[in-house]
């Protein structure tokens, strides 16, 4: 029997609804996407990029379709055992940061942690660690939010996102807030956690940092319009 495709949408369909119109931010969409990959999306603004990442985060409902993550239908779950699942198998990276400036850089990587009661506090603070090592954050375990430039949050953020040994890391525009000089040290870092086995799936308007990612594929209208696999190596290999 053949693996499950990681994450497998089969005609998925968005529609919202606002003053008697009807907008389509998906439409009909089918995406396989298996374990390791490394891809970015991609199209112009308002075309369902960020809404495709939120169905497959399951922060989103839709209308048509069904969604399943690694062979199970999680489109078909109830809220309980969805946000379970979120907790557990999906990592996220937003382009806010969204860092708690209450807590300090060890309590912000922890905390999707204490929700999980499958962990004791040995095992979450040893997590912690780990990921914060990931993204060369490890000594900065005490400060605030605040006390970080905004390469260093972003860094705390995925740190976060990977604590929890997710299935899969949803990026939605993670280098956005960020000036070149930190967009390509987060770039950097996720084609690092990718050569490290981690599969990726990143939202961008940025053309160089899509260019990190192995597979394309672009939206329009919410329809998938192209998808594109990084063929170099193989013609490489045919070639040699």
């Amino acid at each position: 029997m053949s693996k499950p495709h990681l994450i497998d949408l089969q005609a998925v369909k968005k529609v919202f609804y606002t003053e008697e119109l009807e907008t389509w931010a998906l439409n009909n969409i089918h995406l396989r996407i298996d374990e390791g990959e490394y891809v970015s999306v991609s199209g112009p603004s308002g075309c369902g990029k960020s809404t495709l990442l939120s169905v497959m985060g399951l922060l989103s409902s839709f209308n048509e379709g069904h969604y399943f993550l690694n062979g199970t239908e999680v489109s078909a779950l109830g809220e309980v055992e969805q946000a379970r699942v979120r907790n557990r198998d999906i990592g996220f990276i937003f382009q806010a940061f969204n860092l708690i400036g209450e807590m300090n850089v060890f309590e912000n990587v922890e905390l999707p942690l204490t929700f999980r009661d499958d962990l004791s506090k040995k095992q979450r603070h040893a997590m912690v660690v780990e990921a914060l090592e990931q993204v060369d954050m490890g000594h900065r375990q005490k400060h605030a939010p605040s006390e970080l430039s905004g390469g260093q949050q972003q860094r705390v953020a995925i740190a976060r996102a990977l604590a929890g040994h997710p299935k899969v890391l949803l990026a939605d525009e993670p280098t956005g807030n960020l000036d070149s000089a930190n967009a390509d040290m987060v770039m950097e870092l996720l084609s690092k956690l990718h050569g490290n086995g981690s599969t990726i799936v990143m939202v961008t308007h940025d053309p160089r940092s899509a260019e990190h990612a192995k597979r394309k594929v672009s939206l329009f209208d919410g329809k998938l319009v192209d998808d594109c696999r990084q063929v170099q190596p193989m013609l490489a290999a045919i070639e040699g």
